[in-house]
């Protein structure tokens, strides 16, 4: 096995939700469900971000942490003018800067001391367009995200615009 991949990812935004507003609603409508914002977040190897919805789902599950990139949400605002979105609308743990997450798919990557492992796109799903507006979803094809395993346990940390990910990023221990 190749040594983890180190990263420059800059973490902008930390999610989580106590509940699914989509997951197993097809024909039904969603059902609102709060996002947290935090400013740190435990990751625990196998089972995902201690607090989210998804912690502790299955074993070996797929998005046990999911990313998406600033600059494409910036990209989507713009483009389907959506100049008051918010990045929380996206149900995507990370929001992060500084890096191509679909060539992060099939590779093992070190963020802010964490291993994970980039397993496949987060493909986007047609509630995108109810939760951002029409045309979000067909917009996101190919740059929904990235769904992650968690391999190693320890503390992500929401860095401030313009601080590198590495040297901003909290360690294996939470931040005080």
């Amino acid at each position: 096995m190749n040594p983890p991949l180190a990263t420059s990812l800059s973490v902008r935004h930390i999610f989580v939700s106590p509940g699914h507003s989509y997951v197993g609603r097809h024909g039904l409508g969603s059902v609102p469900h709060p996002v947290a914002e935090l400013e740190t977040v435990e990751c625990v190897t196998g089972r995902g971000l201690r607090g989210d919805r998804f912690f502790g789902h299955q074993d070996n599950y797929k998005g046990q942490v999911t990313l998406f990139s600033a600059e494409v949400f910036d990209e989507l605002r713009l483009a389907q003018a959506l100049p008051h979105a918010s990045p929380a609308a996206l149900r995507r743990n990370l929001i992060v800067a500084g890096g191509d997450l679909n060539a992060l798919i099939g590779q093992t990557f070190i963020l802010q001391g964490v291993v994970l492992e980039g397993i496949e796109e987060c493909r986007p799903c047609y509630w995108m367009d109810e939760a951002l507006g029409p045309g979000a979803e067909a917009w996101l094809r190919g740059r929904g995200g990235l769904r992650c395993r968690i391999l190693t346990d320890g503390w992500l940390r929401r860095c401030p615009p313009g601080a590198p990910g590495e040297l901003a990023g909290a360690s294996h221990e939470q931040a005080s």
